[in-house]
């Protein structure tokens, strides 16, 4: 199957939906787990899932179970992926429309 059948508009939509969804799962997780004191969703985890689309799912978690929201250097690294994806977007909003 050529890879443009699967990124429709549809296709697209849902995974970015999935990311977000799972990346607030995982901040919501964390939180429970610390307040536990038991294993935890490693940073590296949570910014990852952050980095691949979830950017806006991290920081509803962050913000609804108030997790890791001064935890330092972690909060750079979210807001600096927030930003290269902005960036990202409206350079390919950019090339689509000149295209």
């Amino acid at each position: 199957m050529p890879l443009a059948t699967l990124l429709t508009p549809t296709n697209i939509i849902g995974a970015f939906v999935v990311v977000n969804l799972w990346t607030f799962i995982l901040f919501g997780l964390d939180k429970i787990r610390a307040e536990e004191g038991t294993w935890r969703v490693s940073e590296g985890a949570l910014l990852a899932w952050a980095f691949f689309g979830g950017s806006i799912g991290a920081y509803a978690g962050r913000a609804l179970f108030r997790h890791k929201t001064r935890k330092q250097p972690f909060s750079s690294h979210l807001h600096q992926t927030a930003i290269f994806q902005v960036i990202a977007l409206a350079c390919g909003g950019g090339w689509m429309l000149a295209g």
